[in-house]
């Protein structure tokens, strides 16, 4: 099956062609058979003429005969039929038992019907025979008599051949055969160069959108002339200036927030300082003190830990927003680093990790701490033991998995744990951490150019991190 043209320029091509197809198909059909009528008449009207104008000399006594009149002989008939016949005309004349034949025809290539009608006037008819087009003219010959007009048994039938008449017909068809493809073509030559003009301004529509698409709010086209498609080109510059004025007033609202945060992160950060100095002696004191003001005491300590992990993360977080995070890359051995980040934070003793001594990548240490850091805080925090740590070589770059043996995290929330203080359940809005930690690992997987993804198991949850190799 041949598949149809969805482009516009096609169908507009198609479309223009097919109506001047059209066009000169009827036109060259009606001036053809215009054409055809004419000279048939013509050629029946000549020839009828001539027949009636050589009968018209007949000079031998025919019909009734008159007093001191003889029948026609044979000679006669021969004499008249020769006197109607030429170089591919063929003559047939008929006298009761007298038949006088010329050329290669003869009575039994007569028309029934034409013989017929002959009776009365002069008619003709047009018939193939032996393979060749002929016009018959058949009349019967009449003489007054006392004024009247009597029949007088004679009849004439004369062949015209009509190849002449054909050939000039072939020809004027073949002429309008090529009159048409020299009209298709011309009509296929304007089209092309119509759609061109006409989609033009679409095109350059289409280009518009695209640079708009591809963050140059800038674009603009000009305006020429008033029709529709002038009309739809102001409205696109009208749209493009409204939305290039609406992303400008987004972009700042987005810079003004990004330092709002930027600057309560800073300002927090010096009481909490000061707070965090006193947390220790706090904690130490907590155990002498009586059950309720020592509770309030370890409640007090566990906000301060999470404003201050809360405070840290939007501070990373809006390095990331303000493009300044920065990549720093060097060797480092994969399981180390894995112990390191695992030590640092006491989680040794809960965390297995199955990582090959031998195993190096080139990474940003630090940040590949936040990473492991965040992805095992959270296995360790909403998951359940055992927490599984492995990495591993793979063709082109660093696999890291983060697997826990908890109940899981619902399905129709997997998509979202990268969001932005996404935390998974109504029962988690308070739990502890600050709901950007998978986030800001994410951030640090992708400034590293890698992947990041879950995926439930059973049971569990499981994280993938792919690095590559660089």
């Amino acid at each position: 099956m041949i598949p149809l043209p969805t482009g516009l320029r096609a169908r507009l091509v198609i479309t223009f062609t097919l109506v001047a197809v059209t066009a000169s198909m009827l036109v060259a059909t009606i001036g053809f058979e215009l054409a055809k009528t004419a000279l048939v008449t013509r050629t029946e009207r000549t020839s009828m003429d001539l027949v009636v104008r050589e009968l018209g000399g007949v000079d031998f006594p025919v019909g009734r005969p008159r007093p001191g009149e003889a029948a026609p002989t044979s000679r006669e008939l021969n004499r008249l039929a020769q006197t109607m016949s030429a170089p591919g005309r063929s003559v047939v004349v008929e006298y009761g038992d007298l038949v006088s034949v010329t050329g290669p025809m003869n009575l039994r290539d007569v028309p029934n019907e034409l013989y017929g009608r002959a009776k009365q006037s002069v008619v003709t008819q047009r018939r193939v025979i032996r393979g060749e087009l002929w016009l018959i003219v058949g009349t019967e010959v009449y003489r007054a008599t006392n004024g009247v007009p009597e029949a007088t048994g004679l009849r004439a039938f004369v062949f015209f051949p009509m190849r002449a008449d054909v050939g000039q017909l072939d020809t004027l068809r073949a002429r309008l055969f090529q009159g048409g493809i020299a009209i298709v073509l011309i009509a296929l030559v304007v089209a092309l160069f119509s759609a061109r003009q006409v989609l033009l301004p679409v095109r350059r529509l289409s280009a518009a959108a695209q640079a708009l698409g591809e963050g140059r709010l800038d674009t603009r086209l000009p305006v020429h002339g008033h029709d529709e498609l002038a009309g739809l080109t102001a409205r696109f510059n009208d749209a493009a200036a409204a939305l290039e004025l609406s992303v400008s007033e987004l972009r700042s609202l987005e810079a003004m927030s990004r330092r709002f945060v930027a600057d309560v992160s800073h300002e927090l950060r010096t009481p909490l300082t000061a707070m965090t100095a006193v947390t220790d002696v706090l904690s130490e004191e907590a155990d002498r003190l009586p059950e309720a003001p020592a509770e309030a005491v370890r409640l007090v300590l566990r906000e301060i830990e999470r404003l201050r992990e809360l405070v840290e993360h939007l501070i990373e977080i809006s390095r990331f927003d303000a493009g300044t995070a920065t990549l720093n890359l060097e060797p480092v051995n994969v399981a180390d680093a894995i112990d390191d980040c695992l030590g640092t934070r006491g989680w040794n003793e809960q965390v297995k990790v199955n990582a090959s001594q031998g195993l190096t990548a080139n990474l940003d240490p630090r940040r590949f701490d936040v990473i492991v850091a965040n992805l095992v805080g959270n296995a360790l925090k909403h998951g359940g033991p055992p927490v599984v740590v492995s990495a591993r070589s793979t063709e082109n770059g660093l696999e890291i998995r983060v697997r826990d043996h908890g109940k899981g995290i619902p399905r129709e929330a997997l998509p979202h744990v990268f969001d932005r203080f996404f935390k998974a359940g109504a029962g988690r809005a308070r739990s502890q951490g600050s709901g950007l930690g998978l986030a800001i690992a994410r951030a640090n997987v992708h400034l590293h150019g890698g992947t990041i993804s879950v995926r439930a198991q059973e049971p569990g949850t499981l994280f993938t991190v792919w690095l590559p190799h660089t």
